[in-house]
């Protein structure tokens, strides 16, 4: 039986986690059993998710299966290129710097702030009536 070699990333945006394997291949991208187009049904997002192998010219020698878990679609694209990002420097590590340099390998903190007791949202107090 031959074993292949799989390198693993996890990434994280907003509420959105993924899961990505990278193993060496044609460029095939699966999201959740799905192509990412179908899965996202944004060109924006599918080509969110394919930068950090444009960027490493690393587009078509590997192939990615992807879970991807809560937020939405585009918190999830986001999760996506930070493990993509990460599975990459894996499976090279002299590709860290050109990831690093355009931020893919620092994980967005901005996530959605809770709403606070009293108010109607996290910041928003009721309207002020004088009268």
């Amino acid at each position: 039986m031959a074993t292949t070699t799989r390198y693993y990333g996890t990434g994280h945006r907003k509420n959105a986690t993924a899961k990505v394997w990278l193993t060496p291949g044609e460029g095939n991208i699966v999201v959740n059993n799905k192509q990412p187009l179908a899965y996202f049904g944004r060109v924006t997002l599918e080509a969110l998710i394919r930068q950090p192998l444009e960027v490493t010219e690393t587009l078509g020698k590997f192939d990615i299966w992807a879970k991807t878990l809560g937020g939405g679609i585009s918190g999830q694209a986001g999760a996506m290129r930070h493990g993509i990002s990460k599975a990459l420097v894996e499976a090279d590590p002299d590709l860290r710097p050109a990831l690093r340099k355009l931020g893919f390998l620092t994980r967005d903190p901005r996530v959605k702030e809770r709403k606070k007791a009293g108010r109607k949202r996290a910041r928003r107090g009721f309207q002020f009536s004088k009268r």
